[in-house]
C-alpha cells in the first residue's frame, strides 16, 4: 500500500479529533489552490468528465453531475480546489448573516462502526460580509457553485424573515443558485420553519430580491407525505429545486449515536433514498432534484438518478472513502449508464417515472 493512499492517510486522520483533521484537509487543499502546476495535475488525474454526464442547469454547463454537500466549505476557502477532487459542481455555506461561533465542542463525531458522522455544529462560519469578499476574489473561476443561506441563532423565529433578506441581497450576483437552509438540526427552532406560511412568504421575497434560482433543503425525518406537500408549496412559491435531505435526528439508528446533533453517512442511505424517491415519483419533470444522504457508490448514485435526481452531493462518505470516491462515483455512472443502453444521463434521469 503506498504511503500516499488514503487509508494510509485516514489512519492518521482518525487519530485527531474530527475537527482538527478537518482543518487540516482544508489547510490541504487551500495549499494545493495556491500552486497552479499541482492544481492541474491533480485536476487532470481525478476530474471525470464525458458528454455523456455533461448537462446545462440553470444556465451553467455541469461537466459531471457529482458535487460537494454544504457543510464542508463554509466560508468559501476551498472554491478554488474543488476540481481538484473531481466535483462537477459545489456548493458553499451554510453562511449566516452575522459571523458566529457555532455550539461548543465537541460538536463533531465520527460513528466508525457505522460509517457515519454526527455533528452538532450549528452554522458557525464567518458571516455574510466575509463570504463576500471570498467570492469578490473569483472573477476568472468558471465553476457551477450554490451558496447555503441560514438565520443566525440569535435571531428570533419571527424575525428569521429579516435574516434571509439580508442574505438574498448580499449574495444576489454571485453563485449559480441559492438554497434555503430551514434544516438543519443544530440551530434551536429552525425546522419549525418548515411550515407553508414561511415558505410562501420567503419564496416571494426571495423572488423579488434576486432573478437566481432558489431551492429548498429538507430535513428526512418528515413523513413522505408531509414532505412532498412542503415541496410542493414550495415549488408553487417559485422554488427552482429541491434537495432532499439534510441529516437525521433518527438516533433509533444506532446504539452508537449521541442525543443532539445530526447524523449523516451510512447512517442517512437508505432513509433519504427512501424520502427522495417519495418526492421524486410526485415531483419529477416538475422541478430539478438533488440527491444528498449516505451516497457511497456509483450504484447508489444511479438509483437517486432513476429516482429524478439531476445532480447529487457528497460528503460525509469522503471520510471513509477517501477523494477518489467523486471519480469512482462518476465512472461508474458513465458504465450504468452505457449497460442500460443510454446515451446521456438525462435518458436515466427520472427513468424509474416513465
Amino acid at each position: 500500500m503506498s504511503i500516499f493512499s488514503y487509508n494510509t492517510l485516514k489512519k492518521i486522520l482518525f487519530k485527531l479529533e474530527p475537527e482538527t483533521a478537518h482543518t487540516i484537509a482544508g489547510l490541504g487543499l487551500r495549499s494545493i489552490s495556491h500552486c497552479p502546476t499541482l492544481l492541474r495535475l491533480i485536476t487532470k488525474q481525478n476530474f471525470i468528465t464525458h458528454p455523456m454526464l455533461q448537462q446545462e442547469i440553470f444556465g451553467r454547463h455541469f461537466q459531471n453531475p457529482v458535487g460537494l454537500g454544504a457543510g464542508f466549505d463554509k466560508n468559501g476557502q476551498y472554491i478554488t480546489s474543488m476540481p481538484t477532487m473531481g466535483f462537477g459542481f459545489t456548493e458553499i455555506g451554510t453562511v449566516t448573516p452575522k459571523p458566529q461561533a457555532g455550539n461548543e465542542k465537541p460538536r463533531l463525531f465520527r460513528l466508525i462502526e457505522d460509517n457515519a458522522i454526527q455533528n452538532a455544529m450549528g452554522f458557525n462560519n464567518k458571516g455574510s460580509y466575509y463570504m463576500l469578499q471570498r467570492l469578490k476574489k473569483l472573477y476568472f473561476f468558471d465553476y457551477p457553485m450554490g451558496i447555503n443561506i441560514g438565520k443566525n441563532k440569535i435571531t428570533a423565529e419571527a424575525d428569521a424573515l429579516d435574516d434571509y433578506e439580508l442574505l438574498f441581497k448580499a449574495f444576489k450576483n454571485y453563485g449559480d443558485y441559492i438554497v434555503i437552509n430551514i434544516s438543519s438540526p443544530n440551530t434551536p427552532g429552525l425546522r419549525d420553519l418548515q411550515n407553508e406560511n414561511f415558505i410562501n412568504a420567503i419564496f416571494k421575497m426571495g423572488k423579488e430580491i434576486t432573478s437566481q434560482p432558489i431551492l429548498l433543503k429538507i430535513a428526512p425525518d418528515m413523513e413522505p407525505e408531509d414532505a412532498i406537500s412542503l415541496c410542493k408549496v414550495a415549488v408553487e412559491a417559485g422554488a427552482a429545486g429541491i434537495i432532499a435531505t439534510n441529516t437525521t435526528i433518527d438516533y433509533s439508528l444506532t446504539k452508537h449515536a449521541k442525543d443532539f446533533g445530526g447524523i449523516s453517512g451510512a447512517l442517512l442511505t437508505d432513509k433519504s433514498y427512501t424520502l427522495f424517491r417519495a418526492i421524486g415519483k410526485e415531483l419529477y419533470g416538475k422541478t430539478l432534484l438533488i440527491s444528498v444522504g449516505g451516497i457511497d457508490s456509483a450504484e447508489e448514485a444511479y438509483k437517486r438518478i432513476k429516482a429524478g435526481a439531476s445532480l447529487i452531493q457528497i460528503y460525509s462518505m469522503l471520510v471513509y472513502k477517501g477523494p477518489t470516491l467523486i471519480k469512482e462515483i462518476n465512472e461508474g455512472i458513465l458504465h450504468l449508464l452505457k449497460k442500460d443502453g443510454y446515451s446521456h444521463i438525462s435518458e436515466a434521469i427520472g427513468s424509474d417515472w416513465r
